[in-house]
């Protein structure tokens, strides 16, 4: 009987006896309830909770309880080993079913162990062979249940006996050899070794006892382990097995000689293998090492001590022959030695042998009576060999096996110390010295400094490692480098203080210390303008201070200034991060400015700055602790001003720290819930109630605040934020469980909470107003807007749509799945997957209604949703096969096939319960005609793509294929005009319809194949082989017949899964297909093209990939090494004599495919084992005479070092471009490279040997990308080159090579290449062989050498403090060849290099020296000259940028500007625009003095780079890039007024006139505006103001360029806040703050964050805080400040209102739903608005209150009456008429579809607000002046739009709530 019958049965005999009390008939209901549950679950985590309740109820009953279910125990028994048998693969919920078990056994054990018995006789007993689900459930009997191993243990022989069958069966089929069953089988042995060892035991050691049966089952093993099996998971699970198999011998003697007889495996010959009374003939045939690291990981994982330890010959060489030592030893380390690809697991081998030898210690000493590390021991030296050089491997997880085993190292040594009383322990001196000597880039440098630090102490490491704290700082700044930095100081101050309070400090005492080394640490970092370390120090640095140091708070706090730069966001984190860590509370701590200072962080423009203070407000280290009303307030004004940030990351954070937030309230209110039903005293539950009153209400405000956002019109920022805050509500507040989840489920008691705020009428978060809101959601332009909207409709409100509802979404899905847009069309998709989830009725025709029986409804309504599209999609593909043009308008197929793939592999019902054998077929056989048919349109012909013709068309034939369609089907010919460069419409609705299609086709086909494979049962399959190959022909038809990039993208999708799917089957016909595929795929690119096809070889290369990397990656990859073989082999063949440069050769395919697989992330490392070889091919064909050849070779080596040196760090930009793997560790990985690139080195360099008056170009085309990859190699790393050293010699020798970009790339491969212990040596190598005066040299040479110079110097010298002898012999040297710098050295490039080398030895040299060579270069500079000179302009910028370190030189050179070439000049001011001239304070002034007056010359100079290059200059020195700290004109040079106007009428003219690009307009406006604020305003004509309003206005255009509305930002701050603070004039100030409003709504952030500056520099002027910085608010700050300011300063001015009225959208609602209402041709894009970030209802809620103030004031002004008079008369009946529409709007109670649609257009939003805003204005002046009455009724007015908003806001609109307050009349007058 089934689990569901058995169930049924046991109910009905439980119920019909109703023998059983109350409460145990309840109990036991809920017992069935809870197994019936469980099996129904498709979750894991859902099966294993139903599961537990199931425990605890059977457990709630007593003995006698249970005896009512006496009668039915047998049946009850049956039901949970049924269960059981049901979830054999999960082995937690099998468990607990045992439990169960467990308990019955105590009413009758034999009952439970003659079921059981029966239940796995029947799987002995059977005559077949065992089953794949037969071996699952002997397994889980035998590890998951306790009466089933009694069982197993009784059927021994038995079950031997079947096992062994099983094999000889398994091991003759490759495909079940490789697959699970074999690797099950392995399991079982396994576990019958481990688990029944005493049973074991006999067969295998006592000749009397042992049989055939054991002995095959260790032959099979061995075959499995040397090679029969490519499953590297089930060999190494094999070992496992033997070696559990040895651990089962009675003595340790026997065991050991097994251990030893296995230890062979490293043997190449047959040998023979004995165990005990068995023997094994072993044959190796593996090449892999896979065999060695079974039998060595089994041996170390399974073998118990005594057998580990024991001697091999006789106790008197116990020490010498120690299996542990000298059997296994050996054989980790020449894995480890060795370069496989399991390299991680022979690392993990090598931890293991150093647990067991720690394990062993004691008894490996007493057996030796020796040290076993003694120093320099070979031992100890092969340890740290290996430690050392496998730390870089760039496999992921190597390194943290290597790290664990040099903490095992440490640690032995420690011990071995101890044991023989060695004191010194030299070993952690030399590691800490050699550790001492990496680079801070190496990661390794850090962790094993962590792990030396317990031996040696802090005060010992602290000392010798001077430069630890700059080295933390670059660590944390560097994102790779930041966790293990981090974790350095986290360790040096956990020993920091373990040391101190050995001395009995004080808690402040410890934190005074801590500060003394640590508190300018962290003052930097957490201060710093680098964002990453900030962030990292934040993260990383703080929680572990106040973990260790709780007081640390105090000195850090103490150190900041809330206004200084940076220093509010370290305030706040600091706070957040010790309230976080230790509960204290942070208002304790600074008095009542800790909440000054966190409302000016909670305001501030920084986004990092506010999140800091949220987390401060969020965060508390118990969930019980309720938020005061204080946070609550603060988290009310937060929220909506945060709702639109830009950043993703912000919203992430802001959602996590608002569900922080929620989950306090929540856990702190059900407390006082619980604390009310205690009835406590009556003060605490009057406190309660209040602490629940507000909790609650902050909970109900919040989770209606999202919906006001929600409206189409809003920006995809605010709506993302609205979705999310609203999900965390919806999440925390409501009784919702999600089985996907193992943390953040509801309390069980979350229901008592919600019904008490429902008491109240607050949480009701599912209505149907707020469903609508949800719906429109879903066509929203935006995926992730859809998806969020869709999730919370499944999840969160009632399951099923009303009627209305349900029937208006369908229609409009079926509108939205024949758009032709395929963004309407994924809209169309996920409503269908929504209504499926969640409609009672379905299409017209599925036969689906609500009296379906619950069991079967979901399923059955899966199932007509999917009949009725595939039916869709059959009249789609006939519609295009009719008439492509017709379908591709108005029925095209992408739509419908985006449906089915959500509704079949999305939904939660199984696709077998979907779709049956004729339906699925049917849907194939449909995918594969329009897979043809399409392809036929882009062929030009619907037969040709059939044929085995594999070269697609080329884009232009496919052009011509499609004009040619339109051309028929509309009638006509081809038309003989002029060609059109652009696309036509219909063209662009073909080619999408096409290439879409393929690409859904592809993505459904293969994730539909994936589902019904993955979800097959025996016997049963949806698919049969043929279907499958046929399937397989569609894959191959796109990726082989079609070029278009998104169709075969979005195909290799579908496709992976396609074949990983059926190449992880058993069935070896279906693991097949792929293979196939592969075989077809290889021998394309081997046949010659017949036509030219794309270069990159178009969908080949991919389809190769898919197969491939659809492999699994615990098996040997077959079909990747087969690939790779065939490729390498088809590129390396010679190309043909008469090859044709325009036909595709296979070489080049091949070539291009090879690529593919190196930069394809499925494979990951997994291609490199095959590095070595591509890179030598790749390196060779740049030889190739063919061009294509070439570039295919060049593409393919860049992914391949990309791909080799694993991941680049990330850290500070403009930094060098390093990667994290040091020469000896690349080289130790590839060594096949070395010899190959050291040759490739010496070639070049012999070129180069010749007599030196030979001029001669040798081109070698390998020799740039061979130093590429040496440069990008981590320098300094290696401490000696032994192996290395010959590189050394070529790449000097390069430094003459007469190519220049060799020489750069020399010196930097020259450094890397380089220990540094040998930088000295080289520089005076190099020193001592530049040429004296007169000396004949080559030029080449000698630039090249001084390139080596300098990047040699800027290495060694970051580690220098005092100069050596060594050093200062190259300075020296140095100076003595500054001839190079003068002009006798003609060349400039060389004298530009010799002036870097000068540079970078500046602080070392003598001031003579310095003086002299500056003097020279400015004697040079001021030289004219006449001829143009190669590099004179490189020169020129090295010596500017010398002289200009020094104060004088450069305060002279400035002086001569005037006088100086026009090429000095650009250099003189590049120099400053590249940020050196504002570094010296008195060197600001003088440029600046220079700049400005050389302006005019500057505007009227024919040079449009100088041009724009002297006003950056001019910029730059007086902003100082920074417009909050421009300096005004010193008054000693004032610019003359006659000079000013003309070069402000210069600027303004050009600025109105356009000349010149957006970066040259915008340096002009900036200039334009420093000019203007350095004038007084009486100076100037007004005329000047009115122009450059004139032009901010004119730029300030959403459809200006960026750069320009970034300008009209600077301009205001730079010239707006002078002229509105010191010569306030009211028409500029209006248009100023007006141009402010509208770039506050920019949709770049950037200029929005310019203008939030713009008003923060106002209030700062306006509350005369001149003393400190400029605090800069957020931008939603910054507008009604700016609003504030517009109505304190020019209330009563002209134009205010105007200003206040031009933010509203316009009124005009009919003309609105005209537009709504006409459908025209459906385009295939759509206009984006120029700003997509502009909200219309935003600003309404905005600008209302403002115009009520006006209205409220206009009795003060008789102007501004008069002027609102005059609005009111011109407005008052249009928004009476539009309100009158809105009440003929009326939605009836029934959702319609003109409704809906309505809810989806944004104008109508948007309309809506600014009428309401507008009809608010109207009633407050109809209240208060009579000159408005007459227009309007007040009362009826009131009436009106208060009815009008409850209308529409019942029916989904829901307004913000400033203008909802405005219509309730709940604003103060």
């Amino acid at each position: 009987m089934s689990f569901e019958d058995l169930l049924t049965s046991l109910q009905n005999c439980v119920i019909t006896e109703d023998q059983a009390p109350g409460n145990v008939s309840q109990t036991l209901g809920l017992f069935f309830d809870k197994l019936s549950e469980s099996s129904r679950s498709s979750g894991k985590r859902c099966k294993e909770r139903c599961l537990e309740e199931a425990v605890q109820l059977l457990r709630q009953m007593s003995e006698a309880q249970l005896h009512v279910l006496e009668s039915h125990l047998l049946l009850l028994v049956r039901l949970l080993i049924s269960l059981q048998l049901q979830m054999v693969n999960i082995s937690t919920a099998c468990r607990k079913v045992d439990q169960m078990l467990q308990h019955l056994t105590k009413l009758d054990h034999q009952l439970v162990f003659r079921e059981t018995h029966r239940c796995l006789h029947s799987i002995v007993r059977a005559d077949q062979v065992l089953s794949f689900e037969d071996l699952q459930g002997a397994c889980m009997f035998l590890e998951d249940s306790t009466v089933g191993r009694e069982v197993w243990r009784e059927s021994f022989p038995s079950l031997l006996e079947k096992v062994s069958e099983l094999f000889l069966v398994v091991l003759q089929q490759e495909s079940l050899r490789d697959g699970p069953l074999c690797y099950t089988a392995v399991k079982m042995c396994l576990q019958i070794f481990q688990l029944l060892p005493g049973e074991v035991a006999p067969l295998v050691w006592t000749k009397e006892h042992s049989g055939p049966t054991v002995q095959k089952i260790l032959q099979a093993l061995m075959d499995i382990i040397l090679g029969q099996c490519c499953n590297r998971d089930t060999c190494l699970m094999a070992g496992t097995a033997v070696a559990m198999l040895i651990n089962t011998a009675p003595e340790s003697r026997a065991g050991e000689a097994a251990a030893w007889s296995l230890l062979h495996v490293s043997h190449l010959e047959p040998w023979l293998l004995t165990v005990g009374a068995l023997q094994v003939q072993c044959c190796p045939t593996r090449k892999d090492g896979v065999d060695r690291l079974a039998v060595s990981r089994g041996l170390l994982t399974c073998c118990r001590p005594s057998i580990l330890l024991s001697s091999h010959v006789d106790a008197t060489q116990a020490h010498q022959m120690c299996l542990l030592l000298k059997g296994l030893f050996p054989l980790v380390y020449a894995l480890c030695e060795e370069k496989l690809d399991c390299h991680i697991f022979a690392i993990e081998a090598l931890t293991l042998w150093l647990k067991k030898v720690k394990e062993c210690l004691g008894d490996i000493l007493e057996m030796t009576g020796a040290r076993l590390l003694p120093d320099n021991s070979s031992l100890q030296q092969q340890l740290i060999h290996i430690i050392w050089t496998t730390a870089e491997s760039p496999v992921e997880g190597v390194s943290e096996f290597v790290r664990s085993a040099f903490c095992l190292l440490l640690d032995l040594y420690n011990m071995d110390c101890e044991q023989f009383c060695d004191t010194k322990k030299t070993l952690y001196f030399t590691l800490l010295q050699r550790i001492l000597k990496l680079p801070w880039e190496s990661k390794a440098k850090y962790h094993r400094l962590c792990a030396l630090l317990p031996y040696l102490g802090t005060d010992m490491v602290l000392d010798q490692y001077a430069e630890i704290a700059s080295h933390l700082l670059k660590c944390l700044s560097t994102n790779h480098l930041s966790p293990c930095g981090s974790e350095l100081y986290r360790c040096l101050i956990q020993q920091q203080r373990r040391e101190l309070c050995d001395a009995s400090h004080t808690e402040l005492g410890l934190a005074d210390e801590w500060a003394r080394r640590w508190r300018p640490v962290l003052h930097e970092a957490l201060t710093t303008d680098v964002t990453l370390l900030q962030n990292n120090s934040s993260t990383h640095l703080l929680p572990c201070t106040f973990q260790v140091f709780p007081s640390a708070v105090d000195p850090l706090l103490a150190s900041l200034d809330p206004f200084a730069p940076g220093h509010l966001h370290a305030w706040a984190c600091i706070v957040s991060s010790y309230r976080a860590a230790t509960g204290g509370s942070p208002w304790a701590l600074q008095g009542s400015s800790t909440l000054e200072t966190l409302q000016l962080a909670l305001g501030s423009a920084d986004d990092k700055v506010r999140l800091a203070a949220l987390n401060l407000l969020c965060c508390s280290p118990k969930t019980i602790d309720t938020p005061t009303p204080e946070e609550m307030s603060l988290m009310r004004g937060f929220i909506p001003q945060n709702l639109n940030c830009e950043s993703s990351s912000f919203r992430q954070h802001f959602q996590a720290g608002v569900k922080r937030f929620l989950v306090r309230i929540r856990d702190g209110c059900l407390a006082h819930v619980r604390g009310l039903k205690g009835k406590k005293k009556a003060a605490h539950s009057k406190w309660a109630q209040d602490v629940l009153e507000q909790g609650i209400g902050f909970v109900e405000w919040l989770g209606q605040l999202p919906y006001s956002y929600l409206a189409p019109g809003h920006s995809y920022q605010r709506k993302k934020t609205a979705l999310l805050l609203l999900s965390a509500v919806l999440e925390t507040c409501t009784d919702t469980w999600r089985p996907d989840k193992r943390k953040g489920q509801p309390p069980v008691n979350m229901g008592s909470l919600i019904n008490c705020a429902r008491q109240r009428g607050h949480w009701d978060f599912v209505c149907r107003t707020k469903q609508l809101v949800l719906i429109s959601c879903l066509e929203d332009s935006t995926n992730e807007i859809r998806e969020l909207s869709a999730g919370l409709l499944v999840r969160f409100f009632p399951p099923s749509f009303p009627d209305d509802i349900a029937a208006v979404l369908l229609m409009r899905t079926r509108q939205l799945l024949c758009s032709p847009r395929v963004q309407e069309a994924q809209m169309g998709a996920l409503m269908a997957k929504v209504l499926l989830q969640k409609s009672q009725e379905q299409p017209e025709g599925c036969g689906l209604n609500g009296n379906i029986a619950v069991s079967g409804g979901s399923e059955h309504k899966a199932s007509c949703m999917v009949r009725f599209l595939v039916k869709e999609l059959e009249e789609h593909y006939l519609t295009a096969k009719a008439d492509m043009m017709l379908a591709a308008r108005t029925k095209p197929i992408h739509g419908v096939l985006i449906a089915l793939q959500r509704c079949l592999l999305e939904a939660p019902s199984s696709v077998y319960d979907t779709l049956d054998y004729s339906l699925t077929v049917e849907l194939l056989v449909l995918l594969e005609n329009m897979s043809l048919l399409l392809l036929g349109v882009l062929y030009g012909d619907r037969d040709t793509c059939a044929t085995e013709k594999d070269a697609p068309p080329s884009f232009c034939e496919m052009g011509n294929a499609i004009s040619s369609l339109i051309a028929q089907e509309s009638g006509g010919g081809q038309g003989d005009g002029e060609e059109c460069v652009l696309l036509s419409e219909e063209h662009n609705l073909v080619l999408t319809c096409c290439w879409v299609s393929l690409k859904e086709v592809g993505i459904l086909l293969g994730s539909l194949v994936e589902k019904i494979v993955t979800e097959s049962k025996p016997g049963k399959c949806l698919l049969t082989t043929e279907d499958l190959t046929r399937a397989s022909k569609v894959f191959t038809y796109i990726l082989l017949k079609c070029r278009h990039w998104g169709a075969v993208e979005g195909c290799c999708a579908g496709f992976t899964k396609f074949c990983a799917s059926l190449l992880s089957s058993n069935d070896p016909e279906l693991s097949d297909i792929p293979a196939h595929m592969l075989k077809l795929g290889l021998q394309v690119v081997r046949s010659p093209r017949s036509t030219s096809v794309t270069r990159r070889a178009a969908g080949l290369p991919m389809l190769i990939l898919c197969v491939v990397s659809a492999e699994e990656a615990s098996k040997a990859r077959p079909l990747l090494s087969h690939s790779m073989h065939t490729l390498l082999e088809t590129a390396k063949t010679p190309l043909p004599e008469n090859w044709d440069q325009t036909l595709d050769l296979p070489q080049v395919c091949a070539v291009h495919t090879l690529q593919a697989l190196v930069r394809g992330s499925g494979l990951g490392v997994a291609v490199l084992q095959f590095a070595p070889a591509v890179a030598i091919l790749s390196l060779a064909l740049l030889s190739s005479p063919c061009w294509a050849m070439r570039n295919a070779a060049l593409q393919l080596y860049s992914s391949l070092c990309s791909r080799m040196l694993g991941q680049r760090p990330s850290g500070e930009e403009g930094g060098p471009t390093r990667h994290g793997m040091s020469p000896l560790a690349f080289f130790f990985h590839y060594p096949a490279l070395q010899p190959f690139l050291l040759g490739e080195l010496r070639g070049a360099a012999q070129d180069l040997q010749g007599p030196p008056n030979e001029a001669k170009l040798h081109l070698q085309p390998s020799l740039f990308p061979v130093l590429t990859l040496l440069a990008q190699l981590q320098p300094g790393v290696q401490d000696s080159t032994e192996a290395l050293s010959d590189f050394l010699p070529p790449l000097l020798q390069l430094s003459a090579s007469p190519i220049y970009s060799v020489r750069a790339m020399a010196s930097k491969a020259l450094v890397a290449m380089t220990p540094p212990s040998e930088y000295m040596d080289i520089l005076i190598k190099l020193a001592a062989q530049l040429p004296r005066p007169h000396e004949r040299f080559c030029h080449n040479r000698l630039h090249g050498q001084l390139l080596q110079i300098k990047a040699t110097l800027q290495r060694a010298l970051c580690t220098v403090s005092d100069p050596s002898a060594e050093l200062c012999e190259v300075l020296s040297r140095v100076e003595a060849s500054v001839w190079l710098a003068t002009e006798a050295q003609r060349c400039p490039l060389v004298r530009a290099a010799y002036l870097g080398v000068a540079d970078s030895l500046r602080r070392l040299c003598r001031e003579t020296y310095l003086s002299k060579l500056s003097y020279t270069l400015m004697r040079d500079l001021q030289t004219p000259r006449q001829e143009l000179q190669l590099g004179l302009s490189s020169f020129h910028q090295q010596a500017v940028q010398f002289l200009c370190a020094d104060l004088t030189c450069a305060c002279q050179i400035w002086d001569n500007f005037s006088a100086s070439s026009p090429d000095l000049r650009l250099s003189l001011v590049t120099w400053v625009v590249d940020g050196r001239g504002s570094q010296q304070t008195g060197l600001k002034e003088v440029i600046q003095r220079v700049l400005q007056s050389n302006l005019r010359e500057a505007l009227l100079s024919v040079s449009v780079e100088y041009r724009r290059t002297f006003l950056a200059a001019l910029v730059a020195v007086m902003a100082g890039g920074d417009s909050t700290l421009t300096r005004r004109l010193p008054q000693s040079a004032p610019l003359e007024e006659a000079v000013r106007l003309e070069c402000l009428d210069l600027l303004l003219g050009d600025l109105e006139d356009q000349r010149g690009g957006p970066e040259f307009l915008s340096q002009a406006l900036y200039a334009a505006s420093l000019l203007l604020s350095q004038a007084s305003g009486s100076s100037l004509k007004m005329s000047v103001f009115q122009r450059w309003c004139g032009t901010l206005e004119c730029q300030r255009s959403p459809d200006a360029p960026e750069v320009l509305r970034m300008a009209c930002a600077e301009a205001l701050c730079v010239a707006g806040v002078p002229l509105m603070s010191h010569s306030p004039l009211p028409a500029v100030a209006i248009r100023s703050i007006n141009t402010g409003l509208y770039l506050l709504q920019d949709q770049s952030q950037q200029v929005r964050m310019k203008a939030a500056r713009f008003a923060s520099m106002l209030h700062h002027v306006r509350t005369g805080e001149s003393q400190r910085s400029v605090y800069l608010m957020q931008v939603n700050r910054a507008l009604p400040l700016l609003l504030d300011l517009l109505l304190e300063e020019c209330w009563d001015t002209p134009g205010t209102l105007e200003v206040l009225l031009g933010h509203l959208p316009q009124p005009d609602l009919r003309s609105v739903l005209r537009e709504a209402s006409e459908t025209g041709g459906s385009s295939l894009y759509e206009q984006d608005e120029a700003n997509v970030f502009a909200e219309p209802s935003v600003i309404s809620a905005h600008v209302l209150p403002y115009l009520l103030q006006m209205a409220g004031r206009c009795c003060e002004s008789s102007a501004v009456a008069q002027r609102l008079s005059a609005w009111a008369e011109e407005s008052a009946a249009q928004v009476l008429d539009s309100l009158e529409v809105c009440k003929e709007l009326q939605p009836v109670e029934t959702l319609t579809p003109a409704w809906l649609a309505l809810l989806t257009d944004p104008r109508f939003h948007g309309t809506l607000c600014g009428l309401f805003t507008r009809a608010a204005l109207l009633l407050r002046l109809s209240n208060t002046s009579d000159d408005v009455r007459h227009l309007c009724d007040p009362s009826a007015l009131h009436v009106s739009l208060r009815d009008v908003c409850s209308l529409l806001g019942l029916n989904g609109v829901h307004c913000p709530s400033a203008v909802t307050a405005a219509v309730a009349g709940e604003l103060p007058r």
